[in-house]
């Protein structure tokens, strides 16, 4: 058995990455030299490292579970090894001594129980009454011990369990078992569907049932699996034209799936698709391109969605048609892009890098009209306010607001206490929205020097938020401006912006959420979390209307411009497609 430093850096930086600390994984990346190794990410799957500890704890119960002189014991300690337990030399032998205890004592049990057996027996060849022997020695055994019958009803197939008591008036040799009582013609009566109701026979009033979780669930009709990718999926992002779906990965593609229904072959089933454009991103290496092996970790469409843009650890930016062909390549960060954004007119391409700087890139020739060096840490996120000017944030815990041709932040706003992960305009470009690590979400205004809302609800860190559709400058003026939060703490808020009031909080993920997103009307939320759950729910009551399960977490959901399909990427290298009209 070998094992390397290289190999175990690895399995760490997959790890990282998959748990979401993509900066740490950045940082431990460059420092253990992670690029410079021969290890194929594309060859090892998903939670690897956690996978060999689980073996690992494996093998040190199987140690323990070993007597002196080499026999397993005839049983296990019934509390589950945790992994510190199982780096602490004196947990391990406190855990083999209890284990050694136990079955002495179940040894020492199993004698008694035998003289028992041999005195009863004893007994009986003396003339005693059987019937007595029996009473006495299981008069002696705990509830529990007594003799189970498991019976199953041919009326309703469930199963009963009834116990038989041995008595006095019992036979050891002519036990006869209790029939189990059934319901007759009572057992089971219709259930209405769509009511949630059972009418009882009896003519009683009827009874309601939770008929929730089926109504909810969508079916293997409902869902589309797109496979391709050899790794973790990050992104995904629907043309806000057409039927298609792009994907970024971490076996260094993006792919454009077609989801049009005449490009659905009649061969075709709900777990596959044939049409897939795979967007390789290359690097030179002397005369030669060779995959860049890094992960694309942003990507989004222009207004038209004419051009796919997309962003690489490799540093490059890199324009995409929608028939695959490579446009343009942007060149100029030193590192890592973390974050992609087109503004609204579609001149121009905004990036944030680990080189702590964004850039503003004309869309045509793939020329930086800027560059902006503000931050002192690295740039995490952006966000257009309008054609022209944007906003920023990094691990540095500002946010500044910068504008083409001003040499200076035109307005920053410091109040996080710990790195900004995400910042999003509402729909009218005055206000701002932050989240962190320091479990906050705030809410800014030009108009003001610091927060106008300090959202304190979440107990971990906030990965990402998203502003609802509604107000002025969307499609839906009438509606009310929400906001939605996700959070490491499995849940989702909703937030309404007046009081800076939460309005709803959706608790039904069971590990952290990566991405929330609004339904073109506002009136629906998708949440992905990575416990591979995507669940959709009505943003009035706060209610869960669909909910859908995969095979990998979930890092990013998107709707579709019609409103009426959700993307999903997942960890295992899948992309899922919900058909909510199915």
């Amino acid at each position: 058995m070998s094992i390397t430093s290289d190999e175990v850096n690895f399995l760490v930086y997959r790890y990282l990455q998959e748990s979401g600390f993509q900066h740490s994984a950045f940082v431990f990346g460059l420092e253990s030299h992670i690029s410079q190794s021969n290890i194929n990410g594309a060859l090892v799957p998903p939670a690897a490292l956690i996978s060999i500890i689980q073996k690992g704890l494996q093998y040190v119960e199987a140690e323990i579970s070993i007597n002196e002189d080499g026999m397993m014991f005839e049983g296990r300690f019934s509390e589950s090894l945790s992994l510190i337990d199982a780096v602490m030399p004196d947990v391990v032998l406190a855990k083999q001594q209890q284990l050694r205890e136990k079955m002495a004592a179940l040894k020492l049990k199993k004698e008694q129980e035998k003289q028992l057996n041999a005195e009863e027996k004893l007994q009986q060849n003396n003339g005693d009454n059987p019937a007595t022997n029996v009473l006495s020695v299981n008069n002696s055994l705990p509830p529990s011990s007594l003799p189970l019958t498991v019976c199953t009803s041919p009326s309703n197939s469930t199963a009963l369990m009834t116990t038989t008591v041995v008595t006095a008036a019992t036979s050891t040799t002519n036990m006869k078992q209790q029939e189990p009582q059934t319901n007759g013609d009572h057992t089971i009566h219709a259930t209405n569907a769509s009511s949630g109701i059972v009418q009882q026979p009896d003519g009683n009033e009827p009874m309601e049932v939770d008929s929730s979780q089926n109504d909810i669930k969508l079916s293997f009709n409902n869902s589309t699996v797109l496979r391709g990718h050899d790794s973790e999926v990050f992104i995904c992002a629907w043309n806000p034209t057409q039927d298609l779906l792009a994907s970024g990965s971490g076996d260094s593609t993006a792919r454009i799936w077609n989801l049009k229904e005449d490009a659905v072959t009649s061969t075709s089933t709900p777990s596959t698709i044939p049409q897939q454009l795979v967007l390789r991103h290359c690097i030179k290496d002397g005369n030669q391109e060779v995959p860049s092996n890094k992960d694309v970790t942003s990507l989004d469409w222009n207004c038209d969605g004419t051009l796919l843009a997309t962003g690489s650890y490799d540093g490059y930016a890199r324009l995409w048609g929608t028939n695959g062909h490579l446009e343009n390549i942007l060149g100029q960060h030193k590192g890592p892009i973390f974050a992609l954004k087109w503004n609204k007119k579609g001149n121009y391409i905004l990036s944030a890098g680990v080189d702590k700087t964004t850039i503003i890139w004309d869309a045509t020739t793939g020329v930086a009209k800027q560059q902006f060096p503000f931050h002192s840490a690295p740039a995490l996120d952006v966000d257009w306010q309008n054609n022209t000017c944007f906003a920023s944030c990094s691990t540095d815990m500002s946010i500044h607001v910068c504008k083409l041709g001003h040499d200076r932040p035109i307005k920053t706003f410091d109040g996080h206490s710990n790195e900004v992960n995400a910042i999003k305009w509402d729909p009218s470009g005055s206000l701002l929205a932050s989240c962190s690590d320091d479990m906050t979400l705030k809410v800014w205004s030009m108009k003001h020097d610091t927060f106008v809302h300090d959202l304190c609800a979440h107990n971990k860190e906030i990965y990402t938020i998203k502003w609802s559709p509604a107000g002025p400058g969307s499609n839906n003026p009438n509606h009310n401006l929400m906001l939605a939060s996700a959070s490491f703490d499995s849940t989702v808020r909703l937030w309404e912006l007046e009081k800076g009031a939460c309005l709803h909080t959706l608790t039904k993920h069971h590990e952290p959420v990566y991405s929330v997103a609004f339904s073109p009307d506002g009136r629906l939320l998708a949440s992905g979390s990575f416990d591979k759950c995507v669940h959709i729910w009505s943003t009035h009551t706060g209610q869960l209307v669909h909910s859908y399960e995969g095979t990998g977490g979930i890092f990013e959901v998107c709707w579709n411009a019609a409103g009426n399909k959700v993307g999903a990427s997942a960890s295992d290298g899948t992309v899922c497609v919900l058909d909510l009209r199915k």
